[in-house]
């Protein structure tokens, strides 16, 4: 007992220990700072086109359509555009995409021409998007004879994409235990009722997140648009969701913010910034709705 009347400590630090506590804790700072320097600058630039952006950003401003060459007025046909290009791509790749991922990882045999296969969806998704919209050009506007349209436009975002939304899915199709696929056809299901009931019930999550994150991508492309379907500026006389038929061209956000910010002349200086805010928010809605749906669909999961 120590001359106060207090035990001493039953066990003390050694300087290795000490040693290792200090490195973990420099471990812990460096790691926060790498961390720091990935959100502090993603904070700041959001802060500089919010500032920028707020005497354009109303109310009004979404819901009206562009006046005068696109320099004057709202954005709504651009929004509205952009919502047209995304959910007609999306309901070309998201089956298409997944049906082959089905295959690909539940029927495909391990062979050259299942190894080719996965070679090529690997390889496409590395594809600049200029070249797919070249593709687009040639394959949709001149060979299909569909012209420069809606319809060009979201089956060359859907080709785009299609790469991602099959690696995605089969990894969440990979993903559920191969002991629930054997529980089944030890009770007599065949492949095709365990896929349903069992494989794409517990794999949804991985599958819709895979899906909805493409939305990202597709609202923000300019590139293959610009050469297969999207406008610079087009008058409307009234608003409404219902602006265009497929078969006609669009404005989008990601092509009239390229308008503004390098070709317009006599727009506000805080129109572009307004433009790209309004692009960003929508691009982080998608995200947040994916994460809250991941959550809640890997909350209700039974393994």
């Amino acid at each position: 007992m120590s001359p106060t009347g207090s035990h001493p400590p039953m066990f003390q630090a050694t300087a290795r220990v000490r040693r290792k506590q200090l490195a973990e804790r420099a471990a812990q700072w460096f790691f926060g700072f790498m961390a720091a320097a990935l959100i502090v600058p993603l904070v700041a630039i959001i802060a500089y086109l919010v500032v920028k952006a707020w005497p354009s950003l109303s109310w009004e401003f979404l819901v009206t359509n562009p006046r005068g060459g696109g320099v004057r007025g709202g954005i709504w046909s651009a929004l509205v555009g952009t919502v047209y290009l995304v959910v007609f791509s999306l309901c070309v790749s998201a089956p298409i995409g997944v049906l082959a991922a089905v295959y690909l990882n539940e029927y495909a045999r391990d062979n050259w021409f299942t190894r080719t296969v996965n070679l090529a969806v690997v390889n496409l998704a590395g594809v600049p998007s200029i070249v797919h919209g070249l593709f687009g050009v040639g394959a949709f506007v001149y060979a299909l004879h569909f012209g420069r349209s809606i319809i060009s436009a979201s089956l060359t975002l859907a080709i785009m994409t299609l790469p991602v939304i099959i690696a995605s899915t089969k990894e969440a199709l990979a993903a559920v235990p191969m002991a629930f696929r054997e529980a089944c056809w030890n009770v007599g299901a065949s492949r095709w009722q365990t896929i349903r009931g069992v494989v794409l019930p517990n794999s949804i999550s991985g599958i819709l997140t895979g899906v909805i994150l493409q939305v990202s991508r597709t609202a923000g492309e300019t590139a293959p648009i610009m050469l297969t379907g999207v406008t610079i500026y087009k008058a409307f006389d009234g608003g409404g969701f219902f602006l265009y038929a497929p078969t006609e061209q669009c404005m989008a956000l990601s092509m009239h913010l390229y308008y503004i910010a390098t070709q317009a002349s006599g727009a506000a200086p805080s129109l572009p910034y307004a433009i790209a805010v309004v692009l960003l928010a929508l691009v982080l809605l998608v995200n947040a709705v994916s994460i809250v749906l991941r959550v809640y669909l890997r909350s209700h999961k039974k393994w």
